[in-house]
């Protein structure tokens, strides 16, 4: 029984032959008595709404932005006449989010909107069946999941686009997608059906009356003739009912030829068939069970997903597969609650680590604690249940011994679970490429891509809405900075100094904001009026200058050229310098001060002044990157020294020494106010990563980025010594360096040892590393030229300045 099938098809092809005739099966048809339901086009609703809308075209599948205009005044004449209930059934959740910002915009009108879409939680599906408050409508935006698996009582009107979106099988890579196309009239009547069941009901089709009768199609197209054919091939070679070309072209709805040849080939490039059915064949189109087929064609899961199994068990992980294999088979473990996705997105980061990866997500979150999450999700226990069952008969077992683990053993686990899902899936994975730099540095204005996002179309004025863009970008991450340059501003995140040099997740969570198109809505005031308030002051300079907001030192001013970090490349690089590392980030990457008399004594008389000082207690709450006094513990001589926050956790904080460059856990009340004359005087502490170098192959396997041993291994050959660096370049400021050490009275380069130790490897410095190298070589090349006339003369700040005007053209 089914409210869709095509009868007459069915007939057909169950005919009986009965004495020299072929009858068609017989057809029982048990009618219902519904209320009646009224059917309207958008010919018939010209008196309704005055939007012109352009004609549907048959190859374009699309919901123009006046057809949403159209549900909405229909909603509205909805509730003119009376308080009823109305289904508005869209495509997909872009479409359901528009929609939704529409209505709840609509002023003055008492609405509840409910959600039906298989992303969104149980519990919010399970709302479409709650009476709506008195005096209210209850609007519900659905998928064609509301077409047949639910059935809301008390529905009235239904709005259809007459659009779905269907499982389409690509026919170059045989990758499944969800495709926008238009719904079948068998379909369109079942939504129709969603009203009529306790009253008269009415359905309002947008689309003309003439394209539905000429260019609707009457039924679906059937799922195999778009979908993979993969698993019924190879059902049919384990029942061994011939060949699959001539068994498939007996089915109701045979599907073409070329897919099926397409699909056998795709079978034998992934080992599920050999190459001939029979040794003396040769038939390109047919061919025997190979033992990962016959393994395939016994699991209730996508062939990929077999195949990841299969491979899970000769890598030694099977368990972890299994756990992939059943997850991904199911419904998204991440799911979402309505306009929550940033949410979503955030812990599948967290889940996925380093890797990027959903499967790891995936098994992540559930290998956190096995029993209880699969206790939450039944369905995922009972398939993964199954399916360690059904390998079993193909001596298939997850391995009970604990494994030998080591401080790399997590890694190399992974990095082996990444290689098995490389051989399953492909050639549909994914991979990271790498950005051109050169255009990022650029479109950044020279800013950093890690820590940096850019806007677009900021209004005039717009330095005083910045605490409405610290509020809107708070979700993503702590706000550094933000530097508004006329129609762009640049929100700069907090980034930890004592982690990894990495794109912060801020950025990546900002990204996917503007990815799910979620609205950047800023309360603003026109220009004319700004200027109006200030009436007799001459603002129009200001409509679009350049404006810093320090978050971190609470202050916003015009931007000032500053010419201090060129001076100080300038110095820097002139001679070596003698160092102290106090905190290494990983292999390469390290905090440390200049050791040198001037820099130790200017240490000296800083620590000296502030402990000379009547301190007091923080006039805030401690919060991440506030800069104060903190007390380090680690000396008997207990002073204070300058300190940025990191994090709060209970009654102390972790905090890092500016002016040194370690960190250290302090008790809040321990912590003191910082002057403000204090502050602003430089941080010590410099950042340094050794230039031309990355992770090996070793390292990348053993390791997070770089391998345990590798870390040992850098950290002896920096700690407790005197290093003396050489500065390539200063990035961001952070100085890009080669470093030496002295074994007796060889002077050794500390990356060519690792590189001869194996740990890393040789690589070409980033865009804005060489680009920083070229421009301070011409800076230098200026000065030894002496282009300004003078001989010998003082550089002055004037000619750096000329300098940096020049560069900067």
């Amino acid at each position: 029984m089914s409210a869709t099938i095509n009868c007459k098809e069915f007939a057909d092809y169950f005919v009986l032959p009965i004495r020299n005739k072929l009858y068609p099966a017989y057809v029982f048809e048990v009618e219902g008595k519904p209320y009646a339901i009224e059917e309207y086009y958008l010919n018939d609703l010209r008196h309704i709404s005055h939007i012109r809308v352009s004609p549907q075209i048959f190859d374009e599948p699309m919901i123009a932005k006046e057809m949403y205009e159209v549900a909405v005044s229909l909603i509205q004449l909805f509730d003119e006449l009376e308080m009823k209930e109305t289904v508005y059934s869209p495509l997909g959740l872009a479409e359901m989010n528009y929609m939704h910002e529409l209505l709840t915009s609509m002023i003055h009108k008492r609405l509840q909107v409910y959600l039906l879409h298989s992303s969104v939680t149980l519990e919010e599906q399970n709302n479409v069946f709650l009476t709506p408050v008195p005096g209210y409508r209850k609007i519900i935006l659905s998928t064609n999941m509301a077409e047949s698996s639910v059935t809301v009582p008390d529905v009235k009107y239904v709005i259809d686009f007459c659009l779905t979106r269907t499982l389409v099988c690509d026919e170059d890579t045989n990758y499944q997608s969800l495709r926008i196309c238009w719904a079948s009239k068998t379909s369109c009547n079942q939504r129709k059906g969603r009203a009529g069941r306790v009253s008269k009901g009415y359905c309002y089709r947008l689309i003309h009356k003439d394209f539905w009768t000429n260019c609707i199609p009457e039924n679906a197209v059937p799922e195999m003739l778009r979908c993979p054919l993969g698993s019924t091939v190879l059902k049919v070679k384990l029942l061994d009912m011939g060949e699959p070309r001539a068994l498939l072209a007996t089915a109701l709805s045979p599907p073409s030829i070329g897919d099926i040849e397409r699909t056998i080939l795709h079978l034998k490039e992934m080992g599920a068939l050999a190459i001939s059915a029979h040794p003396d064949e040769e038939n390109p189109y047919d061919g025997e069970l190979t033992f990962l087929g016959r393994v395939l064609a016994q699991l209730p899961v996508d062939q990929q997903l077999g195949k990841l199994i299969v491979l899970g068990h000769v890598f030694g992980c099977l368990e972890e597969c299994l756990i992939i294999a059943a997850t991904l088979s199911l419904k998204n473990f991440f799911v979402m609650p309505f306009r929550q996705h940033l949410d979503g997105y955030r812990n599948k980061m967290i889940f996925s680590g380093n890797s990027k990866s959903d499967c790891i997500a995936l098994y992540s979150n559930e290998r956190a604690d096995l029993p209880m999450k699969f206790n939450k999700h039944k369905d995922v226990a009972e398939l993964f249940e199954e399916l360690k069952n059904r390998v079993k008969s193909f001596n298939m077992y997850i391995n009970t011994q604990p494994p030998v683990m080591d401080q790399e053993y997590i890694y190399k686990q992974r990095f082996i679970l990444q290689v098995v899902m490389a051989g399953a899936f492909y050639p549909n994975y994914f991979t990271f490429g790498q950005c051109d730099e050169e255009i990022a540095v650029k479109e950044l204005a020279g800013g950093d891509s890690k820590t940096i996002v850019m806007l677009k179309n900021i209004p005039p004025y717009g330095f005083l809405y910045y605490k409405q863009l610290q509020s809107v970008f708070r979700q993503c991450g702590q706000v550094k900075s933000i530097v508004y340059d006329g129609t762009k501003a640049f929100v700069e995140f907090s980034r930890n100094p004592a982690e990894r040099f990495k794109i912060l997740p801020a950025v990546y969570m900002a990204l996917k904001m503007f990815q799910l198109r979620i609205p950047l809505e800023l309360n603003v005031h026109p220009p004319e009026m700004i200027e109006g308030i200030m009436e007799g002051v001459t603002l129009t300079g200001l409509r679009h200058t350049r404006v810093n907001v320090d978050f971190q030192k609470q202050i916003v001013e015009p931007m000032q050229t500053s010419f201090g970090a060129l001076e100080q490349s300038q110095t820097i690089t002139s001679l070596p310098l003698s160092i102290c590392v106090t905190e290494v980030i990983e292999v390469g990457h390290f905090w440390g001060y200049r050791t040198d008399e001037k820099n130790m004594i200017a240490l000296k008389r800083l620590t000296a002044e502030i402990n000379h000082l009547d301190l007091m207690p923080l006039p805030v709450r401690p919060y991440p990157d506030l800069v104060c006094l903190a007390q380090f513990t680690d000396f008997e001589n207990k002073r204070y020294h300058r300190a940025q926050i990191l994090y709060v956790s209970g009654d102390s904080a972790e905090v890092f020494f500016v002016d040194y460059g370690n960190r250290s856990r302090v008790f809040l009340n321990l912590l003191k106010e910082i002057p403000n004359y204090l502050r602003e005087v430089p941080f010590q502490a410099l950042e340094f990563k050794i230039c031309k170098m990355r992770p090996s192959a070793k390292s990348l396997v053993c390791g997070e980025w770089w391998s345990y041993g590798a870390s040992q291994r850098f950290a002896s050959l920096v700690n407790d010594c005197t290093l003396v660096v050489k500065v390539y370049s200063v990035v961001h400021s952070v100085l890009h360096v080669d470093v030496y050490r002295y074994s007796g009275m060889k002077e050794v380069n500390i990356r060519d040892l690792l590189i001869e130790e194996g740990y890393a490897e040789l690589a070409e410095e980033s865009y804005e590393s060489k680009e920083e190298k070229r421009l301070i070589e011409m800076l230098l090349n200026h000065f030894s030229a002496n282009k300004f006339g003078t001989p010998n003369c003082k550089v002055t700040s004037e000619m750096v300045s000329f300098l940096y005007e020049a560069i900067k053209t």
